[in-house]
């Protein structure tokens, strides 16, 4: 267990509650610019703006205020019984074009709060491409919270997706701000790979489905971002659907990860990954200063004729400048001071698992073992877990943080169907950390 900080201490129902903190937890995405490096926190820094809005609601307070970055941010604490604890929430992936706000989390702060933690979420300073403002931020937030209430007892950082990048680096760059991580589906083993695995799908799309796409992958037209689910996604499924044996040879070539068993899937994942195609390229380029796809030395396989293939598919070459913004902040170390748990889809379409066994490398080759737990769930989808998989995961990491058990649980569980799943993978958890929890037969197309 890790004891850093020694300090005084001052259901799943399958309903709407889960489906809306499911939501808000992992707003799909992966992936800016500020400072030249993320600055810790600082309580004469931590607040500033107009002021403070305070809101009251059942069982819980929030104040809502603005970061000095620019983000907005938001902290919540229990009424009554608060554990001395901080809940710090890291979103997913925002799209460029929409506009800087909290949304409603109220589902979200009504479970963190009803078992005893304070919560605290931010907007991070832009959206987008968003990865180094969401360290320096969510490690502001921190200040922010410690300048308002007190330095906590134990701070824990859990984030999705983009959010799970952003937890990953956050602990790994500042142990004595976080005590440990959840990092959920997150691009946390390479990013430039992360950023090839949207470029090569986009190609090998425009290979086998010439012309439903206008620009290029690294250039994408406004018209098709401003147009994209009314026209384009149309266009997509209508293509894909009419010729099956290309839409074959494109989830082959490229290794996207579909559930054979569900036809539908294969829908799902095509429009997904050309979704962070099309809203985050252009974005991505003006953050890193540069373009960073490449595939010069690619050869793609897995088609009919990949000889062909390889010879008609476009080319691009990267930046240096972005390969260089890409090395120096958006990759993670494993070097790990402080407890970092993780979960991953087999079968996710966004950020492929194959991230969770690079960075348990990186994890071994730092010496840090100790500090990582990583679980595979066999299932398809992009951060498609259980809500009781989460939370037995946020238990294990409370756990070997503090050597306590997670109170609370009854609060937010509301059957004792959903409390049996809890305890049962909880369970599985702490007695055999490498065991992968499967679901009926093995997906196909899950790469690693």
């Amino acid at each position: 267990m890790h004891h850093r900080k020694e300090r005084d201490r001052f259901g799943y129902s399958r309903g709407k509650k889960w489906e809306i903190f499911w939501v808000l937890l992992l707003l799909v995405g992966g992936m800016v610019s500020c400072s030249q490096q993320p600055v810790a926190p600082d309580a004469d820094r931590a607040i500033s703006g107009p002021g403070v809005l305070e809101v009251a609601a059942s069982g819980y307070t929030c104040e809502e205020g603005v970061q000095r970055s620019g983000a907005l941010y938001r902290i919540c604490m229990p009424e009554e019984g608060w554990n001395g604890d901080l809940f710090v929430f890291a979103h997913g992936y925002v799209a460029p074009n929409k506009p800087l706000e909290l949304g409603d989390d109220s589902e979200l702060v009504e479970l963190v709060t009803g078992m005893g933690y304070a919560y605290a979420t931010t907007t991070y300073s832009k959206n987008g491409l968003a990865v180094k403002q969401g360290v320096e931020d969510v490690t502001d937030l921190v200040a922010v919270f410690t300048a308002r209430h007190g330095e906590p007892r134990y701070t824990y950082l859990v984030g999705g997706s983009e959010g799970g990048i952003i937890t990953t680096l956050a602990v790994e760059k500042y142990p004595d701000v976080f005590d440990g991580g959840m990092s959920l589906c997150g691009p946390v083993g390479d990013f430039r790979k992360q950023v090839d695995y949207f470029g090569d799908f986009r190609v090998v799309f425009d290979y086998f489905f010439p012309g439903v796409l206008p620009g290029s992958p690294i250039d994408i037209p406004q018209e098709l971002m401003d147009q994209f689910e009314t026209v384009y996604v149309p266009r997509i499924l209508d293509a894909i659907h009419s010729d099956p044996d290309a839409t074959r040879q494109l989830l082959r070539v490229t290794n996207a990860p579909y559930d054979p068993s569900d036809p539908a899937t294969i829908d799902e994942t095509v429009v997904s990954v050309l979704w962070y195609n099309v809203f985050s390229t252009n974005d991505a380029r003006e953050v890193l200063g540069g373009q960073p796809f490449d595939n010069q030395g690619r050869y793609y396989k897995g088609s009919d004729d990949d000889r062909r293939l390889n010879q008609m598919v476009a080319r691009f070459s990267a930046d240096p400048e972005a390969l260089a913004e890409i090395e120096r902040f958006y990759q993670t170390s494993g070097q790990l001071q402080v407890p970092l748990v993780a979960l991953h889809t087999v079968a996710d379409p966004v950020v492929p698992f194959w991230h969770q066994p690079l960075y348990r490398y990186k994890v071994w080759l730092a010496g840090a073992s100790q500090w990582y737990s990583a679980f595979p769930i066999f299932r398809y989808g992009h951060c498609a877990f259980e809500p009781e998989e989460v939370l037995a995961a946020f238990a294990l990491l409370v756990f070997k943080v503090s050597g306590e058990e997670l109170v609370g649980v009854e609060n937010v569980l509301g059957t004792p169907e959903s409390r049996k799943i809890y305890q049962d993978f909880q369970r599985e958890l702490k007695e055999a950390p490498s065991r992968i929890r499967r679901e009926g037969r093995p997906l196909a197309k899950m790469t690693y």
